[in-house]
């Protein structure tokens, strides 16, 4: 708080109003003050300890030692200044009532701005929150379209190389049963090749998804809906 609380010459003699209620030590004077202020005014140490060796050479306080800490109390002669001047403390105190109420609405206006900006700041973070969560599942879906286009063009894929080794087999049929048979082998050989290819590439882009968090049912659906068609028909043609 700004420490224009006090007009010219008033802190001297207020100073001399609370050392009447008891001898005490340069903090406990500053937290009398600050309990007369209800908290919205501490003097520092600099402020206090200068005023009170200035009373001290005027002989209005005096000083003794209290183990590590200094005491300060009225002389007769502070006493007798501060009867003298109670019209004029008087003033002070109504004054003092002033300035607790000027910088309570210094307090409250500073906590109402800090609240509004929070407030402001905490929206803006929100705002940019939901567009996050937009943006990710705007990706999410991509992924998961983008998977499942793949799996059904590797199904397609596997279903047009099946039918080749099909078509091949049944030329074989034509050959000697030994031509035919070893041919069969190889072309067995072949498919379990393509299937085993396809089975990992299919793993590999799944497993991409996951972990993504972006691995939609309707691609498995679209995976399973293309095996058993490719499976329909390799059937049909064995």
């Amino acid at each position: 708080m700004s420490p224009a609380v006090f007009g010219h010459g008033h802190l001297r003699l207020y100073l001399l109003s609370v050392l009447d209620d008891r001898p005490m030590h340069g903090y406990e004077i500053i937290q009398a003050l600050k309990d007369r202020f209800g908290g919205t005014y501490v003097p520092s140490a600099g402020t206090i300890y200068p005023r009170l060796a200035k009373l001290e050479a005027e002989g209005l306080v005096t000083k003794e030692s209290d183990g590590r800490k200094t005491v300060y109390a009225l002389t007769d002669a502070g006493r007798a200044e501060l009867n003298d001047r109670r019209d004029e403390l008087d003033d002070i105190e109504n004054g003092i009532g002033d300035s607790v109420r000027r910088l309570a609405d210094e307090v409250r206006a500073s906590v109402s701005e800090a609240m509004g900006t929070l407030r402001a700041e905490l929206a803006a973070a929100a705002r940019e929150s939901r567009d996050d969560r937009r943006y990710a599942a705007d990706e999410a879906r991509d992924a998961a379209r983008a998977a499942g286009a793949a799996a059904s063009s590797a199904a397609s894929a596997a279903g047009a190389a099946a039918a080749e080794a099909v078509r091949e087999a049944t030329a074989s049929m034509h050959s000697s049963p030994d031509e035919s048979r070893s041919d069969a082998r190889a072309q067995l050989k072949r498919a379990e090749v393509l299937l085993a290819e396809f089975r990992q590439d299919v793993r590999t882009d799944l497993r991409s998804a996951v972990a993504r968090g972006s691995l939609a049912s309707t691609t498995i659906d679209d995976l399973e809906s293309g095996l058993s068609r490719l499976r329909a028909d390799l059937s049909g043609r064995l």
